[in-house]
């Protein structure tokens, strides 16, 4: 379990019998390294240009080439499993590269147009067979019981493509989301 900010623990109120409820409002989780560069261009797709630029050095340095992908920008439902992945963007950034940072939450406005293009992260079955996987899932079990939910059964391979943003969370939009529809949520 996380240490989650009281602001941002929601779950209690999203949860029902079929999982996290979606209203208009999506959440990002990110690091604080990264804020001033989101408030100034957005959230851009593969928008971790340092951590990306490490990774391709890394690879560069071992003899491997590296292979650039464009990720989607991830949202959720929930404040508090965005900052959960916030936590772990600032774990995953502290391998590489040094400073102190936060995790921290955006709130992200879209209009009905782009709201309708959010999708279920299916793709993250492939994330949830790792090791990170299996933690995020403890985790999910954990906020499902800390709300008076059993944790959510889900069938990786054969789940319904809805259950990944209903029981998980867990929702991407292949598109850059602009900063005038973001913000930073603070106590």
């Amino acid at each position: 379990m996380t240490n989650t900010p009281a602001f941002l623990k929601d779950a209690k109120d999203l949860l029902t019998e079929q999982g996290f409820a979606a209203g208009g409002i999506w959440y990002h989780g990110t690091s604080s390294a990264l804020v001033d560069s989101i408030k100034q261009q957005g959230l851009k797709r593969s928008g971790d240009k340092a951590l990306m630029a490490a990774a391709k050095k890394t690879m560069a340095t071992i003899g491997n080439n590296y292979t650039e992908t464009t990720e989607p920008v991830f949202l959720t439902q929930s404040k508090e499993l965005a900052f959960y992945w916030a936590e772990q963007t600032v774990r995953n950034r502290s391998v590489r590269i040094e400073g102190d940072e936060l995790p921290v939450v955006f709130a992200v406005n879209l209009s009905n147009e782009l709201n309708a293009k959010v999708k279920p992260d299916v793709g993250a079955a492939s994330l949830l067979l790792l090791k990170e996987g299996e933690q995020f899932l403890a985790h999910i079990a954990g906020v499902y019981q800390a709300s008076g939910f059993a944790a959510p059964e889900i069938e990786l391979q054969k789940a319904d493509r809805m259950e990944y943003l209903s029981k998980l969370g867990m929702a991407y939009l292949d598109i850059d989301v602009d900063s005038s529809c973001l913000e930073l949520i603070v106590d």
